[in-house]
């Protein structure tokens, strides 16, 4: 089935699926029928507080139903979705709203003991206050082509960029994605992946209205609670970062965890060991990794019948209308109708990444082997230079997950006098291993440059929501 914009598929699904589950959330339980319902009232009520077609809408705001309701009842209306990073401070995220030229701002009042405000000028209201019930139902007229959502880019380092995407390329690409993770009708699907980030918005919820699955939000990751609703409600499908992936394998095994079926992750730096005991310790029968990034959306997945080698070393292959090249200086680069329209309000931006040819610049550092798998080496802003040697710290990531003390690790280039930069290993340690043991670990197997010359121990890495190390963090408490 092909829909031309993002509401005609969210509200066909109470037709396609009528009174099957498409929401649960605490004690809501909602219907596909339900869904619809709610988003055509949602979008009433936003054409009601003067949101007309192309007006932007951000959502600040966790994981929830109301998310769901108000971000499609954003579209529904004509409205352009901008999602907001749950871990702003008020100051970055009046920025978001400002640069966005959101004429409302949609939050969770009392979140993480949180009362949210925006700019001086954007009305703002609570999720949670009833308002999204008021409207008098309504549909906008849209085309494929209009934009669908402006999201900020969630890197580690430098300012969020808007990226705009419009409701076709969006469609497509999330259908061919339902495909490639195996997602299926009737899928029960833990979203733990923030709505905000195109993980939780678009392989998540776009793609279970696609497919037919429920969903199940969750607004803070905490392992006890991810095991109890996946005992609790059967849950079929979990994608999330490796991190997520490494607790579940951590957490004493008192709970059934039976019923799953179906991983997605992506990373640079997964080891071959945790892609194999996905599914000889748990019940995992298809593993998916892929890349992916805001301006394109997934890129490359892993296929049916990779080994695990290929799905922990390599992040697949390209996606269909996608193509991957890697330029004279190892950058990878993507092509295809995936690639976003562009930055918004920022012409500049947008020209540096998308050269005049259509290729996107990633900001990634990668190689493809002989079938045309991609691997990933690491950030290009990542990589140092030490005596002259280039040091790439994904692939001396994966040296170091291979010493059995180490469980998770990301490695940054220090300032060092004689050779300009060397390596510094931070290790959440697995059990007991001390700074001069992993150096010298380190030295006999990898080549000296790439050596770290030292390592920091610390109780957890610092993640950001999408479970990115920040190094910049790293960087600001260590050096």
């Amino acid at each position: 089935m092909t829909w031309e914009t993002i509401p005609q598929m969210v509200l066909s699904a109470a037709d396609r699926f009528g009174h099957a589950e498409a929401i649960v959330d605490g004690s809501q339980r909602l219907s596909f029928i339900d869904l619809a319902d709610r988003v055509r009232t949602a979008a009433g009520a936003l054409v009601a507080a003067g949101i007309g077609k192309g007006d932007r809408v951000a959502i600040w705001a966790p994981n929830s139903a109301e998310w769901i309701i108000a971000a499609f009842g954003v579209v529904t209306a004509g409205g352009v979705l901008v999602p907001i990073n749950t871990r702003f401070k008020a100051e970055e995220a009046a920025d978001v709203v400002r640069r966005s030229g959101a004429r409302l701002l949609l939050v969770q009042q009392g979140f993480l003991g949180v009362d949210h405000t925006g700019p001086a000028g954007v009305p703002v209201i609570d999720l949670k206050s009833g308002f999204l019930s008021t409207g008098t139902p309504f549909e906008q007229k849209l085309n494929g082509d209009d934009i669908a959502d402006i999201i900020y880019t969630s890197g580690t380092t430098g300012k969020p960029k808007g990226v705009m995407m419009n409701h076709r390329q969006t469609l497509r690409l999330y259908a061919e994605w339902c495909d490639l993770a195996d997602l299926r009708e009737g899928d029960r699907y833990l979203i733990v992946n923030p709505f905000f980030h195109t993980f939780g918005y678009k392989a998540g919820l776009i793609s279970s209205l696609i497919r037919g699955a429920t969903i199940l939000p969750v607004p803070v990751f905490d392992v006890e609670r991810v095991l109890e609703l996946v005992e609790r409600e059967r849950v079929t499908m979990l994608p999330g970062p490796p991190t997520l992936y490494h607790a579940l394998l951590d957490a004493p095994a008192t709970r059934d965890l039976s019923s799953l079926r179906a991983a997605v992750t992506g990373a640079a730096d997964i080891p071959v060991e945790l892609i194999r005991r996905l599914e000889t310790d748990l019940p995992f029968r298809t593993i998916m990794t892929g890349y992916g990034l805001t301006e394109a959306g997934t890129a490359t997945a892993s296929r049916p019948g990779d080994t695990f080698e290929q799905i922990a070393t390599t992040v697949g292959t390209p996606c269909a209308g996608v193509e991957i090249r890697i330029a004279d200086d190892g950058e990878v680069l993507v092509r295809g109708y995936s690639v976003m329209q562009g930055y918004f309000d920022d012409p500049v931006a947008t020209a540096e990444a998308i050269d005049a040819e259509g290729w996107l610049r990633t900001g990634d550092l990668g190689s493809l082997d002989q079938d045309g798998r991609l691997r990933i080496i690491g950030r290009k802003k990542d990589m140092f230079i030490v005596g002259g040697f280039n040091a790439y710290p994904a692939e001396i990531e994966a040296f170091l997950l291979e010493h059995p003390a180490v469980s998770q690790v990301a490695v940054v280039g220090v300032p060092d006098d004689r050779l300009g930069q060397v390596g510094r290993a931070f290790v959440v340690r697995k059990s007991a291993v001390s700074e001069a043991e992993l150096v010298s670990w380190a030295r006999d197997r990898m080549a000296g440059f790439k050596a770290p010359r030292s390592v920091r121990f610390l109780d957890e890495l610092p993640l950001n929501a999408t479970g990115k190390v920040m190094k910049d963090q790293l960087l600001q408490g260590f050096t």
